[in-house]
């Protein structure tokens, strides 16, 4: 790293991460190219990328481990990142993946955007490369219809990409006041929670890879399970939208200059 960046004070970079093998080590050089500070919450890992972590972590003040001991799951794991963020006075946190899927060099611009509307939450939208498996693009398409639907079309570009800033404040309250949310059904229900909590969307493209395993590739995706999980999850959240669907639709009446 020739010139680092200077280090933020409101604004930091935060990696849940779970076996995710050597792939973490070019992932968090990545982001440390990019940012100052970064840190990484590892949920459980038996794969030793802990230990390769806190090794970088002593020769880079940047860069943060947190170890969780048993897996509790990606929202777990941002859950204690923004709790211990937000002690130590951090507003806003940028979430990405430790796989190595997620566009580093697009942090600037996520956190420039952050930085200008801080109310707001800075959401990627997914730009596939033709790697891409045709199933996980398809079957996004279902989430993100029910995730506008739920909120009455507040302006979710994107509900499973997890390359995102979030105001940690209402996040914290969000996850805070259910049990839900602490494992693959993350992603989806923030952006959901945070809308009905009046936290406005705004999306900005992001390449995303898919790896090969030659390439270091690792996912903890399984078809079956966590689409059970997304569809327990929408209805769920279905339901919490038909109880407020008249202050959705109150707020989408308002003139522009009026919403949150």
């Amino acid at each position: 790293m020739n010139t680092p960046p200077a280090a933020s004070s409101t604004h930091l970079v935060l990696i849940p991460s779970y076996n995710p093998g050597r792939t973490v080590i070019d992932t968090v050089r990545a982001a440390r190219r990019q940012w100052n500070p970064v840190w990484v919450v590892v949920d459980g890992s038996t794969d030793g990328s802990d230990a390769w972590l806190r090794e970088m972590a002593q020769q880079d003040p940047g860069l943060r481990v947190i170890v969780q001991a048993v897996n509790q799951g990606k929202g777990a794991a941002v859950l204690e990142g923004i709790r211990q963020a937000q002690s130590a006075g951090f507003t806003h946190a940028l979430t990405m993946d430790s796989d190595g899927q997620h566009p580093a060099d697009r942090i600037p611009a996520f956190m420039a955007t952050s930085q200008a509307q801080p109310s707001a939450m800075v959401l990627g939208k997914p730009v596939f490369g033709p790697e891409a498996p045709a199933l996980r693009v398809n079957g996004r398409k279902v989430s993100n219809a029910w995730a506008n639907l739920e909120t009455l079309w507040a302006g979710i570009g994107d509900s499973l990409y997890g390359f995102r800033v979030y105001p940690i404040a209402p996040l914290m309250q969000v996850m805070r006041g259910q049990r839900f949310m602490r494992r693959f059904d993350f992603d989806p229900e923030a952006v959901v929670r945070l809308c009905w909590a009046g936290v406005r969307p705004v999306n900005l493209d992001a390449p995303v890879r898919y790896l090969h395993a030659s390439e270091g590739g690792v996912s903890h995706f399984r078809y079956l399970r966590d689409n059970a999980l997304l569809t327990w999850m929408h209805t769920r959240l279905f339901l919490g939208f038909v109880l407020r669907l008249p202050l959705l639709a109150w707020r989408r009446l308002r003139p522009p200059e009026e919403r949150p």
